[in-house]
C-alpha cells in the first residue's frame, strides 16, 4: 500500500478514536474501550511499520541509530521513518487520552474540563497530559463513590 495512503488511514483511525473519547459521556465504557481498540490497532500498525523500516534500513546498510541526533535525523529523513514516528505519536497520544477519560470518570472530573485536555493531548501529547494531571487535582474533581 502507498505510504501516503497509510498516513491517511492512520490519521482517520486516530480521529475515530478521539471522537469516541469526546463523546464518551454518552456510553462511557463502550466508547473508551473503542478508543483503546483503535489505539491497539495503531500500535500494531506501528510495530509492522517499524519492522519494515528496520529491514529496509538493514538492507541499505544504514541501520537505525537512536543514540545520536544525527542518527535520529537520518531515520526521519525518509518518508517511511516519518510515518513510523507519526503512527507512534498517534497510538501513544490516543492511549493517554483514553486513560485520562477513564481516570476522569473515576475522579469525578467533569467532561467539560476533560475536553481541553483531550484536545491538547491530541495536538501536543505531553502538554495535554500535564494539563490533565493538573486539572484532576483541582476542586472541580470529585471522586465518585
Amino acid at each position: 500500500m502507498d505510504i501516503g495512503r497509510l498516513f491517511e488511514i492512520a490519521n482517520l483511525a486516530a480521529l475515530v478514536g478521539w471522537t469516541m473519547l469526546a463523546l464518551s459521556p454518552l456510553r462511557r465504557t463502550l466508547l473508551i474501550k473503542g478508543a483503546r481498540i483503535v489505539g491497539v490497532a495503531l500500535a500494531l500498525t506501528y510495530t509492522v511499520l517499524l519492522g519494515s523500516a528496520v529491514v529496509t534500513l538493514g538492507e541499505t546498510g544504514e541501520g537505525l541509530d537512536f543514540s545520536s541526533l544525527e542518527g535520529v535525523t537520518r531515520a526521519f529523513a525518509r518518508p517511511e521513518g516519518v510515518l513510523v514516528g507519526w503512527v507512534h505519536y498517534l497510538a501513544f497520544d490516543l492511549w493517554i487520552g483514553a486513560w485520562a477519560a477513564e481516570d476522569a470518570a473515576k475522579r469525578g472530573v467533569p467532561h467539560w474540563a476533560l475536553l481541553p485536555c483531550l484536545v491538547f493531548t491530541l495536538l501536543a501529547g505531553p502538554f495535554g497530559l500535564l494539563l490533565y494531571l493538573a486539572i484532576r487535582r483541582t476542586p472541580i474533581a470529585r471522586p465518585n463513590a
